[in-house]
């Protein structure tokens, strides 16, 4: 299966995207929907289940031949088709995706964004069932050696990191004053030119990185730091309960029937064992 969406880009789209969607809805009594599918989930937009989200963020979402594709994209699409409607992906910030700004907005229906579920994330948001085990990584430039970010303190390397991330966190838990990058491609591009000397980011995206022979023959996987974290997609809290159960619903019929393992593999690698169960 080779899902793709379509994009809203921003900002000057997403403004328009925006501007439409409250003029659409019901804005004045606090509702940000215009319409509600057959199962009860409520949408912003008839025919769509519109996806905020952040770009790039490969695998799990990057354009690709002027269509938005990855793994988060494709696990979206099984839930738009339960749905009948079709998937439209709005590029936005991820510090308002986390936040839950957007979906209260009425910009989007759910928020789909490598997004790691988190206490402080709760409250603001709903989040569907984990569909993804996930943890950090340390990319560094050869001949640099920092296992951990102990190492990389101890070191007095300059750390680099994606804002408004857990990896952020991580670092900040660390007492390490990361310079922050406002997206994951401006992250790498911070190691490419020296600005920094490694960086932290989540494991599969580092991982793709490497896939490019350009970048694993100036860089190197320092550290798999093992965080315990998974992912999760949301919707706007307290407002759309339909939706996040036909999301749960989704994710456990992809792991049931083969679909979450092909999509996996596809669009990451090799499944661990025991991720699709």
């Amino acid at each position: 299966m080779n899902a793709q969406a379509s994009l809203t880009r921003s900002p000057a789209l997403a403004a328009l995207t925006v501007s439409v969607a409250l003029v659409a809805t019901a804005c004045s009594s606090g509702s940000t929907t215009s319409t509600t599918t057959a199962s009860g989930a409520k949408l912003v937009k008839a025919g769509q289940l519109t996806t905020c989200t952040h770009l790039p963020y490969a695998p799990f979402q990057f354009e690709k031949g002027g269509k938005v594709v990855g793994f988060d994209v494709s696990m979206i699409d099984l839930v738009a088709k339960d749905l009948g409607v079709k998937q439209v992906v709005v590029d936005k910030a991820f510090e308002t995706i986390k936040t839950g700004a957007d979906l209260n907005a009425g910009i989007c229906d759910v928020a789909a964004a490598g997004m790691t579920i988190t206490d402080e994330r709760k409250q603001n948001l709903d989040f569907s069932i984990p569909y993804f085990d996930a943890t950090q990584a340390l990319l560094a430039r050869k001949g640099v050696s920092a296992a951990s970010l102990e190492d990389v303190k101890s070191q007095n390397l300059k750390l680099g990191s994606q804002s408004a991330t857990t990896g952020e966190d991580l670092a900040h838990a660390k007492g390490i004053d990361a310079m922050s990058f406002e997206s994951s491609d401006a992250e790498l591009n911070g190691l490419r030119t020296g600005k920094v000397d490694v960086i932290i980011q989540d494991y599969p995206v580092v991982l793709n990185w490497l896939k490019d022979k350009a970048v694993a023959a100036k860089f190197q996987l320092a550290g798999n730091l093992n965080t315990g974290e998974q992912y999760g997609f949301a919707v706007r809290k307290g407002a759309n309960p339909k939706l996040l159960a036909a999301i749960d619903k989704a994710i456990k019929q992809a792991k049931s029937d083969g679909t979450y393992k092909k999509l996996y593999e596809q669009w990451i690698g090799t499944i661990p064992k025991g991720a699709d169960s």
